[in-house]
């Protein structure tokens, strides 16, 4: 076994271990077999961290088995610098979310946890897919446990928002499904990227591809105007459930523009860019208009989300390094921050069952250290120097500014909105005096939760102060993936 499979299967086997303790009496223990399990895959992945080799484009820590023999499928890994910091970002998370649901979940506990375990292995398995099948599986399989954790620890609506997020991106992935078919079929039956990479294709055919791994990322992303399913899903999700969501699940149908559509249809890519660049500013700027006038918490950072997912899409149908490389910086950095922001909500609806701002007020004068945690990873959604959320935001505005000015000040105006929204929220939810008799008996975040939100502090600020490993690690890869879609797919 390697270490791409250890990755995967470790917190997979966890979290089946967790499942089959399902007696009452043993709650304590599965808590913290859970925690002990994503320690585990996390520690999985740190191996990876001293091995991979920057400076070079190739696929890297490859596995390679016959799985379905017949239809030559195979259990097909690698990494590269596009897919790299995802696999310990998934591993981190999942340990945080395990320690956030440690004493809030207290019915059906196995489930919970072990649902998280294995949603981890799994989206793990999407990043490290190097064949088409393979990749399919992972990223439809990823939908079952977020299903149940929505549909079983969610709020009054859970039913319907379960449904609304499985019909919305299981309706996609049929698109891709069919245009995976395709492929298989033109290549002379193979799945393997590496080999559809090197295809030439139609123009026609290109096109309809490209829509049709776009139907499926797209809503995965999620891009407006197909991102309706997100704020709803929020809102009743679990803390733990929009924690993942937000930081890891989204950036499953981003990676997928950089791992099919980019280079498997590049012709189409270059001549669709501009629909992807227009619908990735109209998240930016009106889905941030969007944020600035709701009322509930979870549902003004998941407009947040949708519009920080802008820049990243945008950052990649740019073609350029600055824009490409920032848009992945975007992606791990939002992971941090929303997941934390997310989870700053939950410690406020663990307490006062609330997640409208209206219920709060000076929530800085009961929970001090709280609201420091809160106004770090406000600052940090703002885009504020020196903190996860202004790397990426920068590099895409400073490539955007490289193509075309005014493409670059339409998406500057991101920050300002940011700011609006983010900063008004925490003026009304921790400022100003005590006007609510739920926020004067609030106390002050317990050891769990202050660890919880120190491990993703000093992530947010490792990665504002110093975030050369970060882009060390995807250089080469982004300049040949550059390379490969400035080269014609057309036939000769």
């Amino acid at each position: 076994m390697g270490l791409l499979s250890l990755a995967i299967w470790t917190p997979i086997v966890a979290g089946v271990i967790v499942l089959a303790l399902s007696q009452e009496s043993q709650v304590r223990l599965v808590r913290w077999l859970a925690l002990l399990g994503a320690l585990a895959g996390l520690a999985a992945t740190l191996p990876l961290l001293g091995q991979f080799q920057t400076g070079t484009a190739a696929m890297q820590f490859i596995e390679i088995a016959p799985w379905i023999p017949r239809f030559n499928v195979n259990y097909h890994l690698g990494l590269d610098g596009l897919s790299f910091w995802f696999v310990p970002l998934t591993a981190f998370i999942t340990v945080v979310v395990v320690i956030a649901g440690w004493e809030v979940i207290t019915e059906r506990v196995n489930q919970y946890m072990g649902a998280f375990l294995i949603l981890s292995g799994l989206m793990i398995g999407v990043f490290c897919a190097i064949d088409a099948m393979l990749f399919y599986v992972f990223f439809e399989a990823t939908l079952i446990p977020m299903y149940l954790i929505i549909g079983i620890w969610g709020g009054p609506n859970k039913i319907y928002a379960a449904f609304k997020f499985f019909l919305y991106t299981l309706a996609g992935s049929l698109l891709m499904l069919v245009a995976l078919i395709y492929l298989y079929i033109q290549s002379g039956g193979s799945f393997d990227l590496a080999t559809w990479y090197k295809m030439p294709l139609p123009a026609s055919a290109q096109t309809l591809i490209f829509f049709a791994f776009a139907a499926a990322f797209a809503v995965k992303v999620p891009m407006w105007p197909v991102h309706t399913w997100l704020p709803d899903v929020h809102v009743e999700a679990p803390t733990g459930g929009s924690a993942v969501l937000a930081a890891i699940m989204l950036k499953l149908g981003a990676y997928g523009f950089l791992r099919f559509s980019l280079p498997i249809v590049p012709d189409a890519s270059r001549e669709w860019a501009w629909l992807i660049i227009a619908l990735s500013l109209v998240a930016v700027i009106y889905v941030g208009l969007v944020a600035m006038v709701q009322q509930d918490m979870k549902k003004l950072v998941a407009y947040s989300s949708v519009a920080h997912m802008g820049f990243v899409t945008l950052g990649f149908f740019i073609f350029n390094d600055l824009g490409m490389a920032g848009g992945i910086v975007q992606m791990i950095a939002h992971g941090f921050v929303s997941g934390a922001m997310f989870l700053c909500i939950g410690v406020l609806y663990d307490r006062v069952h609330s997640r409208e701002i209206a219920s709060y007020g000076g929530v800085v004068n009961t929970m001090p250290k709280f609201s420091a945690f809160a106004l770090l990873f406000a600052m940090a959604n703002c885009g504020l120097p020196a903190t996860a959320g202004f790397v990426g935001e920068w590099m895409v505005i400073l490539a955007s500014v490289k193509a075309n000015f005014w493409l670059g000040f339409a998406a500057a105006t991101a920050l300002i909105f940011g700011a609006a929204y983010t900063l008004w929220m925490f003026k009304r939810v921790y400022l100003g005096p005590v006007v609510n008799e739920d926020v004067k008996t609030l106390t002050d975040i317990n050891a769990r939760e202050f660890l919880m939100l120190a491990l993703l502090a000093i992530a947010v600020l490792w990665m504002g102060i110093h975030p050369k490993p970060f882009t060390d690690v995807m250089d080469a890869s982004v300049a040949e993936l550059l390379r490969h879609v400035s080269v014609s797919k057309l036939p000769q």
